[in-house]
């Protein structure tokens, strides 16, 4: 994939795919410390202990519709060629944490990429889920919550088009230009 806002998108399905209500994806960056963390966190219906200890094989997928799932070994392959970690942490019944750690000056890191395109993806392919989104770098600090957008539109539908170019601006002006990092 050619930027971690695929990668998100491909995990952050996973979770919907899962039952999640709510996802909380979050994107840190410290320049200081050379690093690059991306968590997605769900409280779908989560993984026992035995299918948790192969699901970074790509052979291993939940998935009638094929045999092959690719996100999270790919995440995981990305986070550990980029001289960082792979983490995931899940409990049956109440959901899944994914973390990568990235080295922000490695060669084979991707762009952030299109972040604002992913949560409206998101959005549209399950408006009824609770999307959180943090993005924050050296101290700035950016929060997207559904929850508090549903408030203030009241009986508007986040599918409608003007909402959901509204999103999509937002996301990115709020960025400040760091989805190609």
């Amino acid at each position: 994939m050619k930027e971690l806002a695929l990668y998100i998108l491909d995990l952050s399905q996973n979770s919907i795919r899962a039952g999640a209500k709510n996802i909380y994806i979050e994107i840190n960056i410290d320049t200081s410390k050379d690093m690059l963390k991306v968590s997605i966190e769900d409280d779908g219906c989560g993984m026992n202990e035995k299918f948790l200890k192969k699901v970074t094989d790509p052979f291993i997928t939940t998935r009638k519709e094929r045999k092959v799932g690719l996100g999270i070994p790919l995440f995981k392959e990305l986070a550990q060629l980029c001289e960082g970690n792979f983490e995931i942490f899940s409990e049956e019944g109440k959901g899944t944490k994914i973390i990568g750690t990235f080295k922000l000056s490695s060669i084979d890191l991707v762009p952030i990429g299109d972040m604002a395109s992913t949560i409206v993806s998101l959005i549209l392919s399950a408006p009824e889920v609770d999307i959180v989104y943090k993005y924050s770098k050296d101290g700035y600090e950016f929060l997207f919550d559904t929850k508090e957008l549903r408030k203030v539109l009241k009986e508007v539908s986040l599918n409608d088009i003007k909402v959901l170019n509204w999103i999509k601006e937002y996301v990115k002006d709020n960025m400040k230009g760091d989805m190609e990092v």
